[in-house]
């Protein structure tokens, strides 16, 4: 089998040994432990191996213990590649660029929020737009929609949209310069153009919760996070316009691969070298969808507030709900980082993984230069999600990333297939946990035995030092396209 060919190395950490298969340039190494080891898929094991074989990679190909198949790369992969020799490859990102997530908390606690929890979750539902090809309330112009592209979160503050401290405490200030709206193509345009400011379907949500449990009562205090407080938590991307951008450059790609000779053990890791038109091009057609997907958090997240304000008849300092930290889970950025001893920039590709800088480091906003970058793990919509902080330990072993989530286990199929005869909504309440959802078959796709139990992924990224455990969230009540 597979996985016997495997060498653990210790208690959280698979190799994948560089003579696994022909062309291997480096190991594979997989975060897992004993008991997520026995839901490893063979062919995400070969993903991490096959990304292994790509030219300039610096260090180990690495797999979060949220691992699972994806296009390409695997979801929960992450690479780093030299600038001069190395690549960039729409795979290693995915189709939704820059889907993410942020944390709100707020001044209200459980008690509170309980007896007018339908109320809230039937007013969310109404005010942000969800499912599959969902509108906004938005409606950009061509000159909205560029700008949009160009300064990502910025343009919503600038409309409106929150303030500017929202922008602090999101990753890359909510939008990454180099962006350039000439490579777009029209019908990525015409896609992008309703879908601002929406949800969207399948995994996307918005969850209120409570703070279950804190594990770092320094760290949850300078989060603004306390025992029983409500939080919201908002998980969707670039929607349509990501997707758009991804298929384009993939063909592009495809081509790059014949034209600069590039042998793949797997067509789907089509890429060009970094320093080439077709790289540059990719990539700064990325930064532009990745600048919309922040754009379109930052709007959603001011209707979330405007809807808790109305509810409960509060204003904005009584109801406290400021940004803890919003972060990017697929993208590809250039950062500095030490391999074998010595510090070289690198286009790092994070593909369902999260980026958790250590403490001390200078992209962090000062609010959190002493305790480590804030990271948020969203879990199914019937288990917890998690905060973490970034550590050093995860920086020099993982060019500091973590995992992204639970990671799914059936396929959207299979869900389906378990949920046949189930009414998931009617078990949800039975917890105590109110879902709106524009169809049965969302709730059936997302019901919790569909994924990994989150608590066994973020106790390996704890246990093995790439993150550490700061507060529990409890889902109270959620959207879903």
């Amino acid at each position: 089998m597979t996985i016997e060919r495997l060498h653990r190395i210790d208690g959280t950490r698979l190799e994948i040994p560089r003579d696994y298969k022909p062309g291997m340039r480096t190991n594979g190494i997989i975060y897992v432990d004993e008991t997520l080891e026995k839901e490893l898929e063979a062919k995400s094991i070969e993903q991490v191996a096959n990304v292994a074989t790509l030219p300039g990679i610096a260090g180990s190909s690495l797999a979060m213990p949220d691992i699972h198949t994806g296009y390409g790369f695997t979801i929960g992969g992450v690479a780093a590649f030299d600038l001069k020799e190395g690549i960039i490859s729409p795979g290693g990102v995915g189709y939704d660029i820059n889907c993410g997530v942020r944390l709100l908390r707020s001044n209200f606690g459980k008690e509170d929020i309980l007896p007018r929890i339908r109320d809230l979750v039937d007013s969310l539902y109404r005010n942000i737009p969800t499912g599959v090809g969902s509108r906004g309330r938005l409606r950009l112009d061509s000159k909205d929609e560029r700008s949009v592209l160009v300064k990502g979160a910025g343009w919503a503050v600038e409309h409106g949209f929150g303030d500017r401290e929202d922008l602090e405490h999101t990753e890359s200030g909510g939008c990454i310069e180099g962006a350039d709206p000439d490579l777009i193509s029209s019908r990525a345009y015409e896609r992008g153009r309703v879908q601002q400011g929406t949800l969207g379907s399948g995994n996307h949500f918005a969850e209120i919760q409570y703070v279950d449990e804190i594990y770092d009562e320094n760290v949850a205090n300078s989060l603004g996070l306390f025992k029983d407080g409500v939080t919201v938590m908002i998980h969707t991307g670039s929607r349509g316009f990501g997707h758009q951008v991804c298929t384009d450059f993939i063909e592009i790609m495809q081509k790059a691969v014949r034209k600069y000779n590039i042998e793949l053990p797997d067509r789907e890791l089509a890429c060009a070298p970094f320093d080439s038109p077709e790289a540059r091009d990719y990539f700064a057609a990325m930064k532009a969808a990745a600048n919309y997907a922040w754009a379109n958090r930052q709007c959603i997240s001011h209707w979330v507030r405007e809807t808790f304000m109305r509810i409960f008849d509060a204003g904005p300092d009584a109801a406290g709900m400021s940004l803890v930290y919003d972060v990017a889970h697929n993208i590809a950025k250039v950062e500095e980082h030490v391999v074998d001893g010595r510090k070289r920039n690198l286009v790092v590709h994070r593909k369902g993984a999260t980026r958790a800088f250590p403490p001390g480091h200078p992209e962090l906003p000062r609010a959190y230069r002493q305790t480590g970058q804030p990271v948020i793990i969203p879990g199914d919509m019937g288990r917890a999600s998690f905060v973490l902080i970034g550590t050093e330990r995860g920086m020099q072993e993982a060019f500091g990333s973590t995992c992204h989530g639970a990671g799914r286990l059936l396929s959207r199929h299979q869900a389906i297939k378990k949920a046949r005869g189930r009414a998931i909504w009617r078990e949800m309440e039975d917890k105590g946990i109110i879902v709106r959802a524009t169809g049965r078959g969302t709730l059936a796709e997302e019901m919790p035995e569909a994924y990994k139990d989150v608590s066994d992924v973020v106790e390996v990224v704890h246990n093995a030092g790439l993150s550490g455990k700061v507060a529990r969230l409890r889902p109270l009540g959620v959207i879903k396209g």
